[in-house]
């Protein structure tokens, strides 16, 4: 009976098998480091008001500091992309490895496999090549996700130039894709990616470069199986891979530089950052009136007639009606008050009576009218006419 010590022995003299090239690793390690840049500069500025947000804003110098940062970590990113673009087409026309990232109906197959044997219904799992079904979908999701992030990108970082060609609107729909997708790609990593990496079983193939034959033959049984029949990988003819390779060399030369002049373009069309202003301790009084605000203008009234008596009948009437009948009537009863008919002056309104016979001082309509500062004011002639009126009895002819 093997005890877990001696199996682990057994592991670390097993025959290992190169899976990634130095190249493929740090072309992986770059990009990670790219991606997990671009999530955490990113997200704290889409969820800006959050604590945790506000201290790692803090912690890297300021919301412009982690701007910039966003943006050097996107410029790696389309770098290796740039390079990711070569080295597939190298592989693929000078080398001519298998296209084993591309899904096939085998990858259909597998994956119906995989779920019956998770359901109990089946006593291993499938049998899969150089690329599980698995490692495919998160392939292909990232070749996605990142044509979605360069793009919508792209519109938020020259808006101006986008909108030459495009309706404005596609700035804030940019704006939405661009944040809703970080968040799908940061948990996809979180989720998908490190469990089938570090939690499933601890793959440690992008950091030797090499896979165990134990490993190799629960993950990718039908490759190690290629790999010890010799048709892994064709032999390939020199003069074929040198004829191959002087087409290749120009031809991509030409689409990367034209994808590096776009790239510098893209980083270099627009400035269109606003800038955020450090808070001031200065404090600067924003509007300062340099007059008062005036009361608003009375509207327009008739001419007062002169009075020929100090009675109701005899000037008095003709007075209200000209200053007071536009708020106080008997439709509109500003504060209740309806100055329109001499029982409705002595009436008053809600507060007290509008006039008190005699009493001039406790009378409202002299209340109101005194400050000087009501909308239908009367003037100091006219008020002084209703004073003497209302101590003289305020009679009615």
């Amino acid at each position: 009976m093997s005890t877990p010590a001696s199996e682990s022995t057994e592991r670390s003299h097993e025959i290992k098998y190169t899976r990634f090239t130095i190249a493929h690793r740090i072309e992986h390690w770059v990009f990670i480091s790219s991606f997990i840049t671009l999530a955490i500069t990113g997200l704290v500025q889409k969820f800006a008001s959050s604590p945790i947000s506000e201290t790692i804003v803090g912690f890297l110098g300021g919301i412009e500091n982690t701007r910039l940062i966003h943006h050097i970590a996107a410029t790696l990113m389309m770098v290796v992309v740039i390079y990711h673009l070569g080295a597939a087409i190298f592989r693929l026309y000078v080398l001519r490895v298998r296209p084993t990232l591309v899904p096939t109906s085998f990858d259909f197959k597998a994956f119906w496999q995989e779920i019956i044997y998770i359901l109990g219904r089946r006593q291993t799992g499938p049998q899969q090549g150089r690329y599980t079904f698995q490692e495919k979908f998160e392939y292909w999701a990232v070749v996605w996700g990142t044509i979605i992030m360069a793009v919508t990108g792209f519109v938020m970082w020259n808006p101006i130039t986008t909108t030459q060609f495009l309706p404005g609107e596609i700035v804030p729909a940019a704006k939405a894709a661009h944040g809703a997708e970080a968040i799908l790609a940061a948990l996809s990593i979180l989720i998908w990616h490190f469990y089938h990496v570090f939690v499933k079983h601890f793959n440690k193939s992008m950091y030797t470069g090499k896979m165990g034959e134990h490993e190799m033959m629960e993950e990718h049984a039908i490759e190690l199986a290629d790999i010890k029949a010799g048709t892994a990988r064709l032999p390939l003819d020199p003069e074929t891979y040198k004829r191959r390779l002087r087409i290749f060399i120009p031809s991509y030369g030409i689409v990367a530089a034209l994808l590096s002049i776009f790239l510098i373009w893209f980083l270099f069309a627009e400035d269109t950052a606003i800038a955020t202003i450090p808070p001031q301790d200065e404090q600067v009084e924003i509007f300062v009136p340099l007059t008062a605000t005036p009361l608003p203008t009375p509207l327009p009234t008739a001419t007062t007639a002169p009075i020929a008596s100090l009675t109701w009948e005899g000037g008095i009437a003709q007075l209200f009606e000209a200053k007071c009948s536009a708020c106080h009537n008997s439709g509109q009863k500003s504060g209740g008050l309806d100055l329109g008919t001499y029982e409705s002056v002595l009436a008053g309104g809600n507060s007290a009576a509008g006039v008190i016979p005699g009493d001039a001082g406790n009378s409202q309509v002299v209340i109101i009218q005194s400050p000087g500062n009501h909308f239908g004011q009367f003037t100091g002639e006219e008020l002084a006419q209703i004073i003497e009126w209302i101590e003289a009895g305020a009679h009615a002819k």
